[in-house]
């Protein structure tokens, strides 16, 4: 299994755009409780608390999360705790309701992806590896971390394997040939 390191890098090397990763902070979440919405019918069980596909998915990915790493994986159980709690009452809601905020979420964050990835001139990090599907709400939570100080080794082994962050342009000013230097 490949570790944190290695999946974090990986994917940052498709997401080396400011502009991209600030899509990326809106659109991931906004899909993955898409999703959370959207299988959060059928209730298979209800024992306290409602057993769904949602619910059996996100636990699966929080097990991932936590053995990937069990600080960044406990934050993300949390985040994703929290987003089964948004999604039970909208599915509980009529169908048309329950699809339409599903499906619209879903779209939405797939186009704001797509934007971010227009900027970036590169496609998704899914398109050559599935992981990336899981690995993107990862990404965007420890972008914050890192964001707000945090995990500095970490962030510091994924630059050196991806590479710096570009502020908008792919393109970086070079100075000009004839520019002297004192």
């Amino acid at each position: 299994m490949k570790t944190l390191t290695d999946q974090l890098a990986q994917y940052a090397t498709y997401h080396r755009d400011r502009r991209n990763i600030a899509t990326h902070l809106v659109g991931i979440p906004m899909i993955l409780l898409a999703l959370q919405v959207l299988l959060s019918r059928p209730v298979l069980a209800d024992a306290g608390v409602p057993v769904t596909p949602a619910l059996i998915l996100t636990a699966i990915t929080a097990l991932y999360y936590l053995r990937l790493d069990r600080p960044l994986g406990a934050l993300m159980a949390l985040l994703m705790a929290a987003g089964l709690a948004l999604a039970w009452p909208l599915a509980s809601q009529s169908t048309p309701l329950w699809l339409w905020s599903g499906l619209g979420l879903f779209v939405l964050g797939w186009v704001i992806q797509f934007v971010g990835h227009f900027w970036e001139g590169r496609k998704p990090a899914f398109a050559d590896d599935l992981m990336g599907l899981v690995i993107g709400p990862l990404f965007v939570v420890a972008e914050v971390v890192f964001a707000l100080g945090g995990r500095r080794a970490l962030h510091d082994a994924i630059t050196a394997r991806a590479g710096p962050l570009r502020s908008g342009s792919t393109v970086a000013a070079q100075p000009s040939a004839d520019t002297k230097t004192l």
